[in-house]
């Protein structure tokens, strides 16, 4: 099959449109703790959407496995560990900062990290990428991509400055500026590692290729690994915090304890105060009323079953995207990146999480998604040109 880079655009455009919405979902589930319902998501990301894709649609797919050297499978899953790492403080990154900045602090360090190192892996960076016309091409549009990804960074930092922090928590009910960008950046380099595993993964592809499986689905066997090493990671974490945070039942229980602070009309007590009007204060105080409510237990596995297949189709269309942009498929993930970061702005957008930010900081998010897409556009031409 001869290589398409504009479809190939198009396909890392489709799961940059997943990726960018599978969040959405998990705002509905209501009554759950994030390390449960994150974990019920992640195993229909890491565990049934790729076996029974990569099952339907490769052939012999347990045997391509069995036939692939250990060193493979280690190293797959090695990365896809340490992926794993990223995935979890995405999620965190979400709850502290949002789907828009989030994601543009997250998604610049992994375009950067992500984008280069498989091609130094391989050791093709040089003659491949800095000595063709093409590949300097493909870098110039990385170099602006990156550009992107800072302006729509600091549209959002200007946002978090112009708009109060009641105003913010509306938005995003836990919104931490400070926490959020450790936890982001942290997420932003491990995640890249995911781009080293598909990489490592590369003899799988050629062994599913030798079995019959066409081309476009080449990719698929190499996620199941990848995506292994991720579910293991996430696996360990939240069933830990389940057991801190005494929520293991959440997976289960229809019903939960909700307290609530409800004012006491019989019970006062005098507070004293001082000052020129010095005296006493009578107040009422609250009581605090344990409730059993019931929890929407089936309805939030369904969101949690729709985010997790929702996050698995952007790496399902990602590697048929790479697939059709040739020798330079490297590109692939700045491209993956970039359509992540304009999806996920606009569903920022449409979720009210820049109400209230100001021109300013909108005139810069328009900006930086217009760079966006110019850094993709000119990384498709570079990839036309390769495969001219």
């Amino acid at each position: 099959m001869n290589p398409n880079p504009a479809l190939g655009v198009v396909y890392h455009w489709l799961g940059g449109l997943a990726s960018g919405s599978f969040y959405v979902p998990y705002r509905g589930v209501k009554r759950s703790s994030w390390e449960t319902y994150w974990l019920v998501g992640g195993v229909f990301s890491w565990i049934v959407a790729p076996w029974t894709l990569a099952f339907f649609l490769t052939n012999d797919l347990g045997a391509v496995l069995a036939e692939t050297p250990a060193s493979t499978i280690f190293w797959a899953f090695f990365f896809g560990l340490l992926w794993g790492v990223g995935g979890l403080t995405f999620g965190l990154t979400m709850r502290y900062l949002g789907l828009s900045l989030g994601m543009a602090v997250v998604m610049g360090l992994c375009a950067a990290f992500g984008t280069l190192m498989p091609p130094i892996f391989r050791g093709v960076f040089v003659t491949q990428v800095l000595d063709t016309a093409s590949g300097r091409v493909i870098l110039l549009g990385i170099g602006i991509c990156l550009v992107g990804i800072a302006i729509a960074g600091l549209a959002g930092v200007i946002k978090e400055r112009s708009v109060p922090p009641a105003a913010q928590q509306a938005a995003i009910k836990e919104f931490n500026l400070k926490k959020g960008l450790i936890v982001a950046t942290l997420s932003g380099v491990m995640s890249a590692c995911f781009a080293y595993g598909l990489a490592a993964g590369d003899p799988i592809k050629q062994l599913t290729l030798l079995h019959g499986t066409a081309t476009l689905w080449q990719g698929l066997p190499v996620l199941v690994v990848v995506l292994l090493g991720g579910f293991a990671t996430n696996f360990v974490w939240t069933v830990l915090l389940n057991a801190r945070n005494r929520t293991g039942h959440q997976y289960f229980s229809a019903r939960c304890q909700v307290a609530t602070a409800q004012p006491s009309p019989h019970h006062t007590e005098e507070v004293a105060f001082t000052g020129p009007t010095a005296g006493v204060l009578t107040a009422t105080t609250s009581t605090l009323i344990q409730d059993t409510v019931r929890v929407p237990l089936l309805f939030n596995y369904l969101l949690c079953a729709i985010a997790g297949v929702t996050w698995y189709m952007q790496f399902f269309f990602y590697t048929m995207g790479e697939t059709q942009m040739g020798a330079y498929k490297f590109s692939s993930w700045t491209i993956h990146m970039a359509s992540i970061i304009i999806f996920s702005t606009l569903w920022g957008i449409g979720l009210n999480e820049w109400k209230g930010a100001g021109k300013p900081a909108l005139r810069l998010l328009a900006l930086g998604l217009a760079v966006l897409i110019v850094s993709t556009v000119i990384i498709g031409y570079g990839n036309y040109l390769g495969a001219g």
